[in-house]
């Protein structure tokens, strides 16, 4: 439900933002600095910075207890602005909760999933998070001929799920595996701080390669997906599709399969075959959804196929195998601030592009700027197929002595040839 709510934050923005502008009267350049500040880039960053070290120092669970209620205050504050300055507050508080959630979230649901279905279990965050804007561009049909109203609506709504989220999920358990972590560290004698996790993570130079392939992996193909959960509507309009009705219908079509092939495609093989190449066909086939829309002629078809190969690429593409991956590739006592630097990191880059992806779009068209979509969605393919690590039906603690040892080493013991 915490990825529900995160992903539709970001759709509830997508597709409120033309509306936005139009009755607080800013221009572009104000429009790209809401989208960057939200759920969708700089807001997430520094919830992510803040929430990452925390869900390691203080548990996955003490995220759970407060995030949501930094979303609902954002929330309510969008839901009643008068102006683009409460705009910008409701949306950087929502950011903030999405970006600290989400490490607690990917991280949790890892270290609870059975061994040889974690990538099933990993599947249902990217499940969830796909459902989230198929039904949030659909809310944002119905609502449509209510204007600015609607939209205030749609955040109501956001407000309430996450409301009753809140409630539902403070019976979590902490995770086991946490559990047993700190434990161990406390038998150790080790102090435990707001920075150890990064300070751990940094320290041992054998995650650097991992921090470098999963921003490889995730960062770039984030910067083209961040663009297109935030502007897609704009896109659309630059390859002769205006019509706002149209628009986000083919955006439920392209979240909707975008949830069917999480749970056909990822769900399923994700466990059961080579992830190298199910993670190749996917990227593959979003670099191919791209070259359509930005440079076939324009119509039913180039849109029809982008959404259909777009949508199913999604679906068993970056996202879902950086949630598995990330959680695979870093020890216990800092696998949720890996997730969060990683996390921030990436939504620093979609950042930095909203900020002139509007004007950019106005000034070079889409052919002009799909020069650069493509090369990161390339550079991404290439990354995740050729690095991609061997994992699968592994325990996370015989991955964890593969990469480590039996054990990774309390701070003060690290090694210094590492």
């Amino acid at each position: 439900m915490s990825n529900y709510i995160e992903a539709g934050a970001i759709i509830a923005l997508a597709t409120s933002l033309s509306l936005w502008q139009e009755a607080f009267g800013f221009d572009d350049g104000v429009v790209g600095i809401v989208a960057a500040l939200s759920a969708n880039a700089f807001g997430a960053a520094i919830g992510a910075a803040i929430g990452g070290p925390l869900c390691d120092r203080l548990g996955r669970k003490f995220i759970y207890t407060y995030d949501l209620i930094v979303f609902m205050i954002g929330a309510l504050v969008v839901a009643f602005s008068g102006n683009v300055v409460m705009l910008l507050i409701g949306v950087i508080l929502m950011g903030i909760a999405v970006g600290a959630g989400v490490p607690a979230s990917w991280t949790y649901i890892a270290e609870e999933a059975p061994d040889e279905h974690r990538a099933a279990h990993v599947g249902t965050a990217q499940l969830a998070w796909s459902i989230g804007p198929a039904i949030g561009f659909l809310l944002a049909v119905i609502v449509g001929p209510l204007g600015l109203w609607g939209s205030r609506i749609i955040f109501l709504h956001l407000f309430v799920i996450a409301a009753i989220t809140w409630w539902v999920r403070r019976g979590l358990p902490e995770s086991r595996r946490w559990k047993e972590q700190r434990e161990y560290e406390r038998a150790g004698g080790e102090k435990i701080s707001f920075f150890s996790g990064i300070a751990g993570l940094l320290r041992d130079r054998r995650n650097y390669g991992a921090l470098l392939f999963l921003l490889g992996v995730y960062g770039l193909w984030n910067t083209v997906a961040g663009q297109a959960g935030i502007f897609q509507p704009r896109v659309y309009a630059a390859a002769g599709l205006e019509d706002a009705t149209q628009q986000n219908l083919l955006q439920v079509l392209v979240w909707s399969l975008t949830a069917l092939a999480t749970w056909a495609g990822f769900m399923r093989y994700g466990d059961r075959v080579s992830r190298r190449w199910l993670y190749f066909g996917g990227a593959a086939l979003g670099v191919v959804a791209w070259a359509v829309l930005i440079y076939a002629p324009p119509g039913l078809f180039s849109l029809l196929f982008f959404a259909v190969a777009w949508g199913i690429s999604a679906g068993v593409g970056a996202q879902a195998f950086y949630g598995l991956w990330t959680a695979e590739l870093f020890a216990t006592r800092y696998r949720a601030s890996a997730q969060g630097m990683l996390f921030m990191l990436a939504r620093v880059m979609v950042g930095v592009l909203s900020l002139v992806f509007p004007l950019l779009l106005t000034q070079l068209g889409l052919p002009g700027l799909g020069v650069i979509i493509l090369g990161l969605l390339v550079a991404a393919l290439l990354i995740g197929t050729i690095w991609a690590p061997s994992t699968e039906g592994k325990s996370l603690e015989e991955i964890e002595r593969e990469r480590y040892g039996e054990r990774v080493p309390l701070s003060a013991e690290v090694p210094g040839n590492l």
